[in-house]
């Protein structure tokens, strides 16, 4: 009863630092969050959030909002949907560094925020040692990979489609202890990513150091007959990475 009394009150705390004490509704019925409920590896924990809007609904996600309530920095990332682009699945890999309640909360075109969560057993995922030393991670940073699962002929150009962008970064926590020095290895994460078909906004993404080393965004969205896909990614020293596709040649 007294770890249910302090993760509830941790939960209130989250809503006034987060979302200044917005009233929170059942989003049983609009977003879903899916999440493994033991983690195999804690500084990879696949979830996928997913809009359960009625077919009939005339309201629209606007946002998503990923907050894990036990992390040092409990807002994992906050997904912005583009007005066009009807996406409807968001996947990624996130650090959870204590059993936790997850919450997913999003906001609807009426203004008001719904919610959801689940509960996920791991440990230690913020301070976990890089999989990657630090001269790859360095050799790796800002490559972007992009995948496209429809297959290029198959159906109408516009239509519903799921794409993947892979960005090469360690995304360090600033939790994470050198190896060889001893010493905390300082914050270092993409913290911007935007995602656009020929000019129309896909998504945007505000990260934090909760997603994973080398940033993973898989998605669903519908296509208005795009030829180019183009990325945005931004980290907390400044650097800027760009890169633009033809829509269905997935590739580096």
């Amino acid at each position: 009863m007294a770890l249910a009394a302090e993760a509830n009150d941790l939960w209130a705390g989250l809503v006034q630092d987060i979302f200044n004490n917005r009233p929170m509704n059942d989003g049983s019925d609009v977003i879903g969050i899916e999440m493994p409920s033991r983690a195999e590896d804690a500084a990879i924990v696949p979830v996928t959030l997913r809009t359960k809007l009625a077919a009939g609904d005339s309201r629209q996600v606007r946002s998503i909002t990923l907050v894990i309530d036990q992390n040092p920095a409990p807002m994992a990332a906050k997904f912005q949907l583009g007005p066009n682009a009807n996406v409807s699945e968001i996947s990624t890999r996130v650090r959870v560094n204590n059993y936790t309640d997850v919450h997913a909360v999003a906001e609807l075109s009426d203004g008001k925020l719904y919610m959801t969560k689940t509960y996920v057993k791991a440990s230690g995922g913020c301070s976990a040692p890089a999989a990657k030393n630090a001269d790859e991670a360095k050799a790796r940073l800002g490559q972007m990979r992009y995948r496209q699962f429809a297959k290029t002929g198959e159906g109408p150009a516009s239509g519903a489609r799921e794409a993947q962008i892979m960005i090469g970064h360690p995304n360090n926590s600033g939790l994470q202890m050198d190896q060889v020095t001893h010493l905390y290895v300082p914050a270092f994460f993409i913290n911007e990513l935007r995602l656009w078909q020929d000019d129309s906004l896909v998504l945007t993404m505000e990260g934090g150091i909760s997603i994973s080393e080398d940033p993973n965004i898989r998605f669903t969205y519908v296509s208005n007959g795009a030829k180019r896909f183009r990325a945005e990614a931004k980290d907390t020293e400044g650097h800027v990475f760009q890169r633009e596709w033809k829509v269905d040649d997935s590739g580096t």
